[in-house]
């Protein structure tokens, strides 16, 4: 027995309870009560929407479940964002569903909401995946309007993105379950197909109110934009639903006679299960990020047959480069080396951290994948790039920049891992989300942030003392630690999965042990855009 993998493994199941728990308060949305109140007018809810319309027994993942998690408090807070979006499988489709959460202040736009939505349809765009829409919303909310409403990654880019789809024949649907007001009235009508629900449906400019207002006219909802007006006298929809479960139902039929449609040929053999269980990682990962570990053992974890065939093993240790197997899939995997290695030259290299050596194998291994036709998987446990007149003389910043060429024009499809830390320029080069990895997760434990809390806490600490002395205050040892204290548990807040995944800067935080399939539906959505541009590392400091 091996007491301190079960003590890691303890240690590390805990943090996953607590993000269980977590997600189960954040599922409830508005909380029990508004759920009730939708059942009682007639309405499912978005999550039971979703369940009935996926496929039974099929795999599914959440995007984007963190979204607005401890934000906008002072207005009630923004559960799941009001909107809740899925990776799953309509009568064999694959897909991405969207649906309003009515329970959360009527399924109002917050200005998370617009950018959850606009990431669904980039995961959509990106893939070539229908997109089914489930609307229920009062449109924007008011009061932060003016974070929601006028810029370019705001509310209306996504009726941009509905006319850009839809010329370039990705597939939409929308059902109208609710309301559907104002700019957000153009979104199902944008859509290839729209229908809308009797008796609680109903799609309008302005409302009975607004309509009084403005022009004088006294008329209800119903009659200025339900069901029946737009299927019978406004032709703005195309079917009229007599409840939930009938639109549902006819997006099923809808679904089912879809064509096929051109492949991107990434290479699939049959399945098999890794030899150590993905469970295994829990007792594999250290508690503490600044532990080592062999980052071979997480792979072992990953990949069919834990096999894998590296690329020059003996070079560039601290990152590992290799092809592997995940669920059927040819990939290439890209990931840092946690324990302490030692170059060709007898130099000892630190774990984690990125050297010109590790740059200059993982450049030419991305351009091989991409010469190949291999899906990237980026497992990222990353402090950055090695710095020091040792290092900046042997060019690091220029091996660097190649690493991070490579992988911003791959035009192969990235997914990343973040399985601890994500620090600095590091998680640039291993596909943070700026560099548009199909799908982004992080584990439980992970950490984000421009450099490590301790580090971070101390710089900040020293500018804001030498800021007290500049105004002649001296600062004692007691004001020192509490100065620290302060900072260091505010910076630790902002670096930990959950913070960033409010922020959708990871689409999820997932069990370990979920992270073959994840790839695996990643790389099944991206084989359905065929790859259309050629790969080209432009100009690069050689």
């Amino acid at each position: 027995m091996d007491i301190e993998f079960n003590k890691r493994e303890d240690q590390n199941r805990l943090k996953l309870s607590e993000i269980n728990r977590l997600l189960s308060e954040i599922k409830k949305g508005g909380g029990e009560k508004r759920l009730q109140k939708l059942r009682d007018e007639g309405k499912m809810t978005a999550r039971e929407r979703i369940e009935y319309l996926l496929d039974k027994d099929s795999d599914s993942i959440e995007i984007g479940a963190f979204a607005g998690y401890e934000m906008y408090e002072e207005h009630g807070g923004c559960p799941s964002g009001g909107v809740v979006v899925v990776m799953g499988y309509v009568s064999g489709r694959q897909c991405i569903i969207v649906a309003n959460d009515a329970s959360v202040k009527a399924g109002a736009w917050f200005p998370i909401t617009g950018k959850k939505n606009l990431r669904a349809q980039e995961i959509a765009m990106e893939n070539r995946l229908p997109i089914i829409y489930l609307v229920d919303s009062a449109g924007v909310y008011l009061p932060m309007q003016d974070e929601i409403f006028p810029d370019k990654e705001m509310f209306g880019r996504i009726f941009r993105n509905n006319a850009k789809m839809s010329a370039a024949g990705i597939i939409q649907i929308s059902a109208v379950m609710g309301s559907c007001v104002a700019g957000g009235a153009y979104l199902p009508i944008m859509s290839d197909e729209a229908m809308i629900v009797d008796g609680t449906g109903s799609i309008f400019l302005a409302g009975s109110y607004l309509v009084k207002a403005a022009i004088g006219e006294s008329i209800d909802n119903e009659t200025l934009g339900g069901a029946t007006t737009h299927c019978s006298i406004s032709g703005v929809t195309d079917y009229k639903a007599k409840d939930d479960k009938d639109a549902l139902n006819r997006i099923k039929n809808i679904m089912k006679s879809l064509g096929s449609t051109e492949k991107a040929g990434f290479d699939r053999i049959e399945s098999a299960q890794p030899k150590e269980k993905p469970e295994n990682i829990f007792g594999i990962m250290p508690v503490s990020r600044a532990e080592q570990y062999d980052t071979y053992e997480i792979i072992k974890c990953l990949v069919d047959h834990s096999e894998y065939e590296e690329y020059k093993p003996d070079y560039g240790k601290s990152i590992i480069c290799a092809t592997a197997r995940i669920d059927g899939w040819s990939v290439g995997i890209v990931a840092n080396q946690r324990k302490l290695v030692k170059s060709g030259k007898g130099e000892m290299q630190f774990g984690g951290v990125i050297y010109s050596d590790s740059a200059d194998k993982a450049t030419r291994f991305i351009a091989n994948c991409n010469q190949r036709k291999i899906p990237l998987v980026f497992l990222q446990d990353v402090t950055g790039f090695m710095v020091g007149s040792k290092s900046e003389h042997g060019g690091i910043i220029k091996d660097g920049a190649k690493m991070v060429n490579a992988v911003s024009n791959s035009v192969v499809p990235k997914f990343t891992i973040i399985t601890g830390n994500s620090y600095g320029a590091g998680n640039y080069a291993m596909c943070g989300k700026a560099y548009d990895p199909r799908l982004i997760v992080a584990w439980p434990w992970a950490d984000l942030a421009v450099m490590g809390g301790a580090q971070a806490a101390k710089v900040l600490a020293q500018i804001q003392e030498s800021t007290l002395k500049k105004q002649g205050k001296e600062i004692t040892e007691e004001e020192h630690n509490e100065i620290l204290d302060t900072i260091s548990k505010k910076y630790q807040r902002q670096t930990e999965a959950t913070y960033a995944a409010a922020r959708l800067w990871t689409d999820a935080i997932i069990n370990p042990a979920d992270t073959r399939k994840w790839i695996s539906m990643g790389i099944e959505a991206a084989n359905h855009s065929p790859i259309t541009e050629k790969f080209n590392l432009g100009v690069i400091q050689v």
